[in-house]
């Protein structure tokens, strides 16, 4: 048994069990791996995948335990490198943060900055993504923190912080009809086109979900991955516009008004998450605590189980 063949068993489930994907992502041949595997099966004396032929179509099941063996396997070896290279170079390496494009734009800048002060040396990746591919990269190590409001607080395997509340608003243009409005509904609302977020993202699903228990037909005529969109076709007359309330800037979105919207659509929870049992560098610690100074090291640990 060796790890490039613990790697092919990780890379075969990852990819599906399709083994050219996974010779691919190995710079392998596909006939090597399918040679890694047969080795290993024959030394165990068990057989990890499926067949039917030469093609795999899943685990067996001893293969679903050792598949899940292979990932402790392969995240502990990594603990050991991430470990080495902590107490050889304490305040320099790579972070990698997987997040939507609502938290980078909006409100991570000010952590960032003050990240990047503290730890020039520390290279900052930052991927943005769909919530439910940020899980992905949580739980596949490509990422060693996630922020996102969806799906992660309900992902297992996946340690979950609250980190801020947020509401969503309404945006129109100066001289709208529903700035002389009263107190804002959501038949007033839906009176209007409405231009807001992409489902999946930043609260779309309880937006629907509101006017859906209201009873109230929601004429959504365009959704996009973020704010910036929204607001540039809602300045351009196609309708109103429901964003995060954090994504409004008065000076710098000139030509719209925002119009809050907590009383209709209540308040929604952005989570900071860690794949449990991960090993963190000191610097990955203090980047949680600069976005919520109550989220230290012991807590986060304790979280993860670290």
């Amino acid at each position: 048994m060796n790890f490039q063949q613990l790697r092919i068993i990780q890379e075969t489930v990852r990819r599906n069990f399709n083994l050219t994907e996974a010779a691919n992502a190995l710079f392998t041949s596909q006939s090597g791996v399918s040679k890694h595997i047969k080795d290993l099966e024959d030394e165990l004396g068990i057989e990890i995948f499926v067949r039917k032929g030469k093609r795999l179509l899943g685990l067996t099941e001893p293969g679903q335990e050792v598949a899940r063996i292979v990932e402790r396997i392969l995240l502990d070896a990594q603990h050991i490198e991430q470990l080495a290279e902590q107490f050889a170079n304490e305040d320099q390496g790579q972070l990698t943060i997987a997040t939507t494009h609502t938290q980078a734009r909006y409100a991570l800048p000010e952590v960032i900055l003050a990240f990047k002060k503290e730890f020039p040396k520390v290279h900052l990746a930052l991927h943005q993504g769909s919530p439910t591919e940020i899980v992905s990269h949580l739980l596949e190590g490509q990422a060693d923190i996630g922020i996102c409001t969806e799906a992660l607080s309900v992902s297992p395997g996946i340690a979950c912080f609250p980190y801020y509340e947020w509401s969503h608003a309404v945006i129109v243009p100066h001289g709208h009809p529903l700035l002389e409005f009263g107190p804002l509904t959501l038949e007033a609302i839906a009176r209007y086109p409405i231009v807001t977020y992409h489902p999946g993202f930043t609260g779309r699903r309880g937006i629907d979900e509101i006017f859906a228990r209201a009873g109230v037909f929601a004429d959504i005529i365009l959704s996009a991955l973020d704010a910036d969109v929204i607001k540039t076709y809602v300045q351009c007359g196609l309708g109103v516009g429901i964003v995060a309330s954090m994504a409004f800037d008065g000076e710098r979105d000139q030509g719209l008004c925002q119009l809050p919207a907590a009383h209709l659509f209540g308040s929604n929870t952005t989570y900071i998450a860690v794949r449990k049992g991960r090993f963190m560098r000191g610097f990955a610690y203090r980047f949680v605590e600069l976005c919520a100074d109550r989220l230290d090291e012991t807590v986060v640990r304790a979280g993860i189980g670290a």
